[in-house]
């Protein structure tokens, strides 16, 4: 049987935890509410405008990108819900590359995650030969309050610190944690379009 104070204690933390969302729900629902107020001050108020397409706008707008980084809207800006993020990252394993990444952001954006994908074959250890990518933002530490900012920002770290304790393309997580050294070469070939283990990879420099 628990002891009271156990018990207490028990209660104390769920009460903390359902504060804790609350006030991230809250927040998310400030923005979503600051985000339509500039949008129908700025005059660009249109019915056919989601909920999410204007919780973007406000996040675009604010976005700051790193010197290496770049976003493109394939389809024009009047399609804010598909764009492209380039990253040429200028140190680690992938230093000289350029690589890809493509978002599809959902209408129920921010409550669910952009779908992301890596347009390259790339030799990583958090990305699979299909592009998926493996990233706790998009997964589960998504919550209404993260923002693509979030997203983008966690993909340049992928590139400086790979996390090989949670592989997508296992082969490569073990290739970097036993020797650095081949890792880096095997990054350089597949970075030129080499063969690694049967995959061709894309040629990024």
């Amino acid at each position: 049987m628990k002891s009271l104070g156990v018990v207490a204690l028990t209660c104390l933390s769920f009460s903390s935890i359902c504060a804790h969302k609350n006030t991230q729900k809250k927040q998310a629902e400030d923005a979503e509410k600051r985000a339509a107020a500039a949008v129908k001050a700025s005059g660009q108020e249109g019915p056919q405008k989601s909920a999410g397409e204007i919780r973007l706008a406000k996040d675009l707008a604010e976005l700051k990108l790193e010197k290496g980084m770049s976003i493109k809207f394939p389809n024009g800006k009047n399609d804010l819900m598909y764009f492209q993020i380039e990253i040429k990252p200028s140190e680690n394993y992938w230093q000289g590359g350029r690589f890809t990444f493509t978002f599809k952001i959902p209408d129920s954006y921010p409550h669910e995650p952009p779908k992301v994908l890596c347009d390259q074959i790339v030799y990583h250890p958090n990305l699979d030969t299909k592009g998926n990518i493996c990233l706790n933002v998009l997964r589960e530490d998504w919550s209404p309050v993260q923002t693509v900012t979030s997203v983008i920002f966690g993909l340049l770290f992928l590139f400086i610190d790979p996390n090989a304790s949670d592989p997508l393309n296992s082969e490569a997580a073990k290739d970097l944690m036993q020797s650095t050294s081949n890792f880096k070469s095997n990054v350089r070939k597949a970075m030129m379009g080499g063969i690694i283990n049967g995959v061709r990879f894309t040629k990024v420099i």
